[in-house]
């Protein structure tokens, strides 16, 4: 969601120096995406960030695949998964391939460190709690129903204040709103289910000047790594630009409408590489006097699609449930289950809340996952089920 901010003491111009009150210099660092190209931000240290005083290979990051089977549509119960770790170490991956790892998180521990996500950006939805989120680019304070999105290369601690679970979106590459409601300068149009009144900035900034020793976890290449500062991570004294953590909460997602039955697009909320995320909020059904509000029967040919239930009572679903998730895979048709079509004709609304994910590249399901399938789920649209 670019849009120029600022926060802290910046000086009037970049690449000039910023002395502090004893005559030493703060210490400039461009933080960017696409090389010089993207969108970046100028941050001003009070360390240089790159001393380093010792490092260490933690892990690979990657999780273990289930054995290839039939291709076929998938429930899983993610509440039926146990809580724990701290919100990065609890994370348990379900769904991944190239572009994308979709999983959730219930974490029962606080992170002693901090963690910068170097291969890509993140969401995290969040299903329940509240909380901060602390980084370099300052704190934001989360509630349910928020979408953290937090950029590649971004410093950052979470520190709940209640039980928390996330759903948590790993992209390899940028999030961004959907090009179609973007004018050529970026702005959000008209016609945009949200604008940028809705988007929640860092809050405030604050500086540490702790010393110590300090970890902070990177993941980048596909691995997990571990660097050690002498002084805190979160030492900045001003920034600005384009790239930083922002929250969009899905209440203030506006629903798009119509006289008969809309399709999937009309609920997108952002794009990453080969992806998007969509958000399925209580809005009025069609108003056509032969509508039918139910989604027609469809077949995924070149996409998988994952639907993350959160919260209310979903129009085209039976035996799903809150924490729920459901993939229907590419080469399949899916749609209502029996009985959904006819029930949904003459209602006025619904009151569904779920957070939806296409993929234009395969998903691969996790042994994790298996853990938590409902094995009945591919059987589900036969009329005796």
């Amino acid at each position: 969601m670019p849009f120029y901010h600022r926060m802290g003491e910046i000086p009037r111009k970049r690449h000039v120096q910023f002395k502090k009150e004893d005559g030493s210099l703060y210490r400039e660092e461009v933080m960017g995406t696409k090389g010089f190209s993207g969108i970046q931000s100028i941050l001003y240290h009070h360390h240089p960030p790159t001393q380093v005083s010792r490092v260490e290979s933690l892990r690979e990051w990657a999780p273990e695949w289930e054995e290839r089977g039939a291709n076929r549509h998938r429930h899983l119960t993610t509440f039926d998964l146990p809580a724990g770790g701290d919100p990065i170490e609890g994370r348990v991956y379900l769904l991944v391939n190239e572009d994308v790892a979709i999983g959730v998180s219930r974490p029962t521990e606080e992170m002693d460190y901090f963690f910068r996500n170097s291969d890509g950006d993140e969401v995290l939805f969040v299903h329940e709690g509240e909380g901060e989120l602390q980084s370099v680019f300052g704190t934001l304070t989360y509630r349910p129903g928020d979408y953290i999105v937090i950029p590649v290369g971004t410093t950052y601690r979470i520190e709940r204040k209640s039980d928390t679970r996330f759903l948590v979106i790993e992209s390899s590459g940028e999030i961004t709103t959907p090009k179609r409601y973007r004018n050529e300068h970026g702005q959000l149009m008209e016609h945009s289910p949200f604008c940028e009144r809705d988007i929640r900035l860092p809050e405030r900034l604050d500086t540490y000047l702790e010393k110590g020793e300090f970890e902070v976890r990177v993941k980048a290449h596909g691995q997990l790594n571990a660097y050690f500062y002498n002084f805190h991570p979160l030492d900045v004294v001003g920034w600005d630009g384009y790239l930083y953590p922002y929250i969009f909460n899905v209440d203030d997602f506006e629903p798009i409408t119509g006289r008969i039955h809309q399709p999937p697009p009309v609920h997108q909320t952002f794009a990453g590489p080969n992806f998007v995320v969509c958000s399925f909020v209580p809005r009025l059904y069609d108003y056509h006097p032969e509508a039918i509000p139910a989604p027609y029967y469809h077949s995924n040919v070149n996409s998988d699609e994952v639907l993350y239930y959160v919260d209310g009572h979903f129009m085209s679903r039976k035996g799903v449930r809150e924490g729920s998730i459901t993939l229907h895979p590419s080469g399949l048709p899916h749609g209502p289950h029996p009985g959904k079509v006819e029930a949904s004709i003459g209602k006025k609304g619904t009151e569904e809340l779920a957070v939806m994910i296409d993929t234009f590249r395969p998903l691969r399901v996790t042994k994790a996952a298996l853990e938590v399938e409902d094995p009945g789920y591919i059987t589900s649209w036969l009329p005796d089920h």
